[in-house]
């Protein structure tokens, strides 16, 4: 065994695929970061907010005009953000401009929970991945200034890690469909596929449960089977057209942004080293398929250090989605462990929370009033998940401490639908919550889930 393994970590590839994937993934960014500026979400979600949602452990991460800052530095940190995706694509200064992207486009997922989307997450684990890769050292400017880091061939793991990165999303999005609200109640496919009948051609089908039920499987299995097809030579392009067919389609019938182009171009990745030389020289408008003599990258030692760090990476890759284990109860109801999964599309929810407020000096108590401090998303977002609903109860406590009422006591009557089931209470709705931490543990604030 250790042998096959010191074997393994010994072969080489073309560094084409690298390339071509820090090309497409590079596109992709300055499209999607373009977008948001465009479409204003900047202000709406970053600026205009009374309040944000931080993640457990990072309240310290905030938008930069609470630091004191203009309020333009907030589209300064996009700019960045686009100027960095650029370099990636373009091959353009690669080191300084992936680290950039990585840090920047993590700083600004952080800010709020409230927009926390699976291919949000894709696109940050994929930034730190290239980041500590050569991708580079194939069709880039940086070998146009410096024409000594040209190399054709890398390590043969770094082209898997970024297969296996890839993979996992496919397979853990599968796996989490395995669940008897997707395969047996055809859930929440036959509330959404319905709302769809007008659509041209396919409209009429989507009426009918049958279809909500036969799009349930092979959603399941497409994700749990599309990293194997595509790995084999034989199947490969009927996978890929596939995987165009399925992100073509559930990004024309739902509002899922970006992510089905993110994916149609990271799939690419699992294609034949010929595939990405023939890419590579197009690109080059050369008609050359074979490169010069391969040239290995030098400096074992140093990409011995980047190889500890990303089977670490892959480790915790594995880690994280499993840890719903650790939890009791119906992983859509509570969402305990539900992010950072790659769960995918997998639950109708919503939730209407009341918030009271009672001053314990008085007795008296008064109902707050959400939408003078959340927009629309987060108000929504805020009644149906319980971590948004603990702080969301103590910025109420910090509000009112500040208008003069003393030691506010604050709970909260939460009724939440899941998949099409009949409203129910959510949590305890006579306990303080502003007495409650929020941490990785269970919260038994929450009321069990029963059919």
């Amino acid at each position: 065994m250790k042998l096959k393994i010191i074997k393994y970590f010994a072969q080489t590839s073309s560094s084409a695929p690298l390339a071509v994937f820090r090309v497409l993934f590079g596109a992709a960014m300055v499209l999607s970061t373009a977008r948001f500026l465009a479409l204003g979400w900047v202000r709406e979600q970053y600026i205009a907010p009374k309040v944000h949602f931080p993640y457990y452990g990072f309240e310290w991460i905030k938008p930069l005009q609470e630091y004191g800052l203009p309020e333009a530095s907030m589209y300064a940190v996009f700019g960045a953000m686009l100027l960095a995706a650029l370099g990636i694509m373009l091959g353009a200064w690669y080191r300084v401009a992936s680290v950039a992207f990585f840090l920047v486009f993590t700083y600004v997922e952080l800010l709020d929970k409230t927009y926390y989307l699976n291919h949000y997450y894709f696109v940050s684990v994929m930034s730190f991945v290239l980041m500590l890769l050569p991708a580079h050292r194939t069709f880039s400017l940086d070998i146009r200034r410096k024409p000594a880091l040209e190399r054709d061939s890398v390590p043969r793991w770094m082209i898997d890690v970024v297969k296996f990165q890839v993979g996992i999303v496919y397979a853990f999005a599968g796996i989490a469909k395995i669940n008897s609200d997707w395969l047996f109640r055809a859930m929440p496919l036959a509330i959404w596929l319905p709302a769809n009948d007008t659509m041209p051609i396919v409209g009429w089908a989507l009426r009918y449960k049958e279809t909500a039920y036969l799009f349930s499987w092979v959603g399941m299995l497409f994700d749990c089977t599309i990293p194997f097809w595509l790995s084999w030579k034989r199947s490969r392009v009927l996978a890929y057209t596939a995987v165009v067919v399925f992100h073509t389609l559930t990004g024309w019938m739902f509002q899922i942004g970006v992510f089905p182009l993110v994916m149609c171009l990271a799939t690419p990745i699992f294609f034949s080293e010929e595939w990405h030389k023939r890419v590579v020289a197009w690109l080059q408008h050369s008609q050359a398929t074979q490169t010069r003599m391969s040239v290995p990258l030098e400096n074992e030692k140093k990409w011995r250090w980047t190889r500890y760090i990303l089977i670490t990476h892959c480790f915790f890759q594995l880690l994280i989605p499993c840890r719903i284990w650790l939890y009791d109860g119906n992983m859509f109801w509570t969402e305990e462990g539900y992010r950072f999964g790659w769960r995918v599309m997998l639950m109708e929810k919503a939730g209407d929370a009341t918030f009271f407020v009672k001053d314990a000096q008085t007795g008296r108590e008064g109902v707050a009033l959400n939408r003078e401090f959340l927009n629309t998303h987060q108000e929504k977002q805020m009644a149906m998940q319980p971590d948004m609903i603990l702080h969301f109860a103590k910025v109420l406590k910090k509000h009112y401490a500040a208008h003069g009422m003393a030691n506010p006591r604050v709970r909260a009557e939460v009724y939440v639908t899941l998949n099409g089931r009949p409203s129910r209470l959510y949590i305890d709705s006579s306990i303080d919550l502003t007495r409650l931490q929020d941490d990785f543990s269970q919260k038994k604030w929450i009321l069990p889930f029963r059919e």
